[in-house]
């Protein structure tokens, strides 16, 4: 300004131009579009509900807490919490915790124990608690992460009249409700030993990995009665419990709540999706072969069918479910060698990954479950020497009870509506994953 010969402007001129800037975008520059959200409008609100399940809001986060093993009690990390929320009265109606990342799996998973009875969990958990908040949503609102679009999804909300509706972008306050859930429960996990607190301000000097002593397993006992404390505490937006403002949406309802009559066969609804064609031998999945007696009938017209419709859950690849070519039922399929272990989707992902490093050009089955059984062993000899062998055992925990497969029943004569009544037997919900 002074080598252009201008005049340097006032102090009231300066002052006016400060005060003309807009706070916003001040603030969004000098700290961020996080910063500056709080002092912009809302842009509209949330859809309003009127009654129990006209609306479920869903979401994950990693829990301020360090689990230990079942066996030697050592830190193995920090586990991941999806959990569904009733918008109407702010109720939880169903919890999944995890030390996998949050997925589709995940968002199935907890969908299924939103829509399932839980009295049968809460019995083989001995837990004495009153929960009797299930059935299937009439709209599910997520946020626009990956897992809240996948295909499993987007399916298995069709499959069964659920609407799925996403958050708008950049409107968080969408999903206040379930966020603040979320945000009184890490409050009070903070109060358990091995919290690692939501900063490193607030842990200090706090040693979690050294504190940590609560199993997967107990701290999802813990949250259990947690839920149930906040079910029958006074909620500050509804001036009442939950719980009772759920007892008096259902009273008032036209209609009870649907509850899904098949754990199982909900859950399959949600699970990742495959797409294969159908061989003499059976499906061959990620050089794996699955056959059982019910495939017969289609393999003679098989080149017509074109690709089936399969289901897989990535913590037991041991079966996967078949979709029948007219699409109204599933069938269970298990490993064309039944003598095979039930492994993880990961554990055979990293013994594919092994033999290849090693050379293997083309991948034999039967090395591969040779592969896997090894690293087992070794697993097994060193799992006192790290973490992360410690992680991989709690990853396959649930796969004891999966060792021995039940018999696959043949497909009906005549298929008829897709409804849980109608599947085929499979497995009792439990045996997939001990919640």
């Amino acid at each position: 300004m002074f080598l252009k010969g201008l005049a340097a402007p006032s102090r009231s001129t300066v002052a006016r131009r400060i005060a003309a800037l807009h706070p916003v975008d001040v603030t969004r520059r000098r700290e961020g579009a996080d910063a500056a959200r709080p002092l912009q409008a809302a842009g509209g609100s949330p859809p309003t509900v009127n009654r129990p399940l006209d609306q479920v809001q869903i979401d994950h986060t990693v829990i301020d807490l360090i689990v230990v093993d079942e066996h030697d009690r050592q830190p193995v990390g920090r586990p991941y919490l999806t959990v569904a929320i009733d918008a109407f009265s702010r109720c939880v109606v169903g919890m999944v915790l995890t030390l996998e990342l949050p997925s589709a799996v995940s968002v199935g998973l907890c969908l299924a124990h939103a829509c399932c009875d839980k009295r049968p969990w809460l019995e083989r958990l001995g837990i004495e608690a009153n929960w009797p908040m299930s059935g299937k949503p009439e709209q599910l609102y997520v946020d626009n992460a990956a897992e809240f679009k996948s295909e499993a999804l987007k399916r298995g909300c069709e499959q069964h009249a659920i609407r799925l509706a996403y958050r708008p972008p950049g409107r968080p306050h969408y999903g206040g409700i379930v966020e603040r859930v979320i945000g009184t429960a890490m409050t009070m996990v903070h109060e358990l030993p091995g919290t690692t607190f939501s900063n490193t301000a607030q842990r200090g000097t706090y040693n979690a990995e050294k504190m940590a002593s609560l199993t997967l397993r107990e701290v999802e006992r813990w949250l259990i009665l947690a839920v149930a404390g906040y079910h029958g505490s006074v909620h500050s937006s509804l001036h009442q419990t939950p719980a009772a403002r759920w007892a008096e949406g259902i009273a008032a309802s036209p209609t009870s709540p649907s509850v899904a009559a098949n754990p199982t066969a909900f859950l399959v609804d949600f699970l990742p999706v495959i797409r294969r064609t159908l061989s003499r031998t059976g499906f061959v999945i990620d050089h794996v072969h699955y056959f059982a007696n019910a495939l017969k009938p289609w393999i003679a017209r098989r080149k017509k069918l074109g690709k089936f419709v399969i289901r897989r859950d990535p913590r037991d690849i041991s079966r996967v479910w078949v979709l029948d070519p007219e699409g109204h039922h599933y069938i269970e399929v298990p490993y064309r060698i039944l003598s095979h272990p039930a492994v993880t989707l990961w554990e055979h992902r990293q013994a594919l990954e092994r033999l290849r490093r090693d050379g293997r050009a083309c991948v034999d089955e039967l090395d591969l479950f040779r592969m896997i059984s090894l690293r087992r062993e070794i697993a097994q000899s060193a799992r006192k020497t790290t973490r992360k062998t410690r992680r991989e055992n709690e990853h396959r925990g649930h796969l004891a009870a999966a060792e021995t497969l039940p018999t696959v029943p043949e497909p009906p004569e005549s298929p008829g509506a897709n409804t849980d009544a109608s599947r085929p037997d499979v497995v009792p919900f439990e045996e997939i994953e001990e919640w």
